[in-house]
């Protein structure tokens, strides 16, 4: 019952005349609080922010929580699949188009609120990474994770998937969050402070990074396969994926939906990144071993240096070289212009309907551009 019905229903206050005629003003008689009352004050504390013993505001958790998570990924990467065992889905997993959404719930243990988890899908591997701008906007930013899947069986497609998609996250990313700073420099300033405070004031490696300011996973997948790779190659590989990882300030773990420890570990960190559940700090970094570090638990150090050669700039340009040179990538499959007169998709009928509607198009302009030009004339205008 929301309060002004409430308030329709109390007793009034009553008004009585003394001996000489005069009102005096009574107050109904203080009652004990009613199960309504009780109601509107537990939905008032709920909307009230919490504060912790030293008076800072924190997340209140009596709030329903909504989360988004945006999956992309090189083609057959298995982000359907990572999506489905997530959200505990038995489904055949099937080719994405484009962008697509789904969402997940998940009950709060202390109430019947239920926590939200938007989750979009971008298909067709780094061709379509101008969708990157629909998910990730200045309204989800504060409550974003963005997960990158690569596929350990195709190393000659790792470095280009990572190295495209992360730089088209980090831009938009950073022009949303300059949006945000023009409208509330706090909540940016918030969100910026938030990511690197998981790597902390004393880390040897804090100030040799680029960390995207958002929540960033790597989840190379296909570990069933890539597990009997050779040895040298996956020391590489795992090295370098760890090193990426690691500079932009990512957590990175191996997936295989043939192996449940791997999908329960792996839904645990998404669940930890969408619905703050408990998250499994254990890390992992030998190669022969499903890779599982957390953002801010490795280190330069540990993953190793190499020689510097000619012509580097960095040491992410140094592994870069390494891995190029071990794996030589594919090219980029380039999103035609037009798709639709891509000669992939040639269908007689359609196209020659569509053919005869473009010539349809074309007549109807020329005749708008004849009659616009006739009436301007009539009027005395130049044209």
């Amino acid at each position: 019952m929301s309060r002004r019905v409430y308030d329709a229903i109390k007793p009034p206050d009553m008004n009585f005349e003394d001996e000489d005629g005069k009102e005096t003003a009574v107050k109904s008689i203080p009652q004990t609080k009613c199960i309504w009352d009780l109601c509107i004050q537990a939905t008032e504390r709920a909307e009230m922010n919490v504060l912790d013993s030293k008076g800072v505001v924190q997340e209140n958790t009596n709030k329903s929580l909504e989360s988004t998570m945006f999956v992309v990924g090189a083609k057959s990467a298995a982000k359907t699949s990572i999506i489905l065992r997530f959200l505990d889905r038995d489904e055949q997993p099937k080719p994405t188009t484009a962008l697509e959404y789904t969402f997940g719930r998940r009950s709060k243990s202390n109430n019947m609120l239920k926590d939200v988890a938007h989750v979009w899908e971008l298909g067709g591997g780094v061709a379509l990474s101008n969708l990157i701008e629909v998910p990730i906007t200045k309204d989800c930013i504060k409550r974003l994770s963005v997960v990158i899947c690569v596929d350990l069986n195709k190393p000659e497609t790792i470095w280009t998937t990572l190295e495209s998609l992360l730089n088209n996250i980090k831009l938009r990313v950073k022009k949303v969050i300059a949006e945000l700073k023009r409208e509330c420099p706090s909540d940016a300033n918030k969100l910026v402070a938030e990511c690197l405070a998981r790597y902390g004031a004393d880390h040897p490696d804090k100030d040799n990074l680029d960390i995207i300011p958002v929540p960033i996973t790597i989840i190379g997948t296909k570990y069933d396969l890539f597990q009997n790779f050779d040895p040298e190659k996956k020391k590489i590989i795992s090295k370098t994926l760890r090193y990426v990882a690691h500079h932009h300030g990512a957590h990175l773990c191996y997936f295989s939906s043939k192996m449940e420890a791997l999908v329960m570990k792996t839904r645990g960190l998404l669940g930890h990144l969408v619905f703050k559940t408990q998250l499994s700090k254990t890390v992992v970094t030998d190669h022969t071993k499903p890779i599982y570090v957390l953002a801010g638990m490795d280190a330069i150090s540990q993953i190793g240096t190499l020689a510097s050669t000619v012509g580097s700039r960095s040491p992410l340009d140094q592994w870069k070289q390494l891995f190029l040179s071990t794996f030589p990538q594919e090219a980029e499959a380039v999103l035609p212009e037009d798709p639709t007169r891509d000669s992939k998709y040639n269908e007689s009928i359609v196209d020659s309907v569509r053919a005869q509607k473009d010539e349809e198009l074309e007549r109807f302009k020329k005749q708008q551009e004849r009659k616009t030009r006739e009436e301007a004339r009539r009027e005395g205008r130049v044209f």
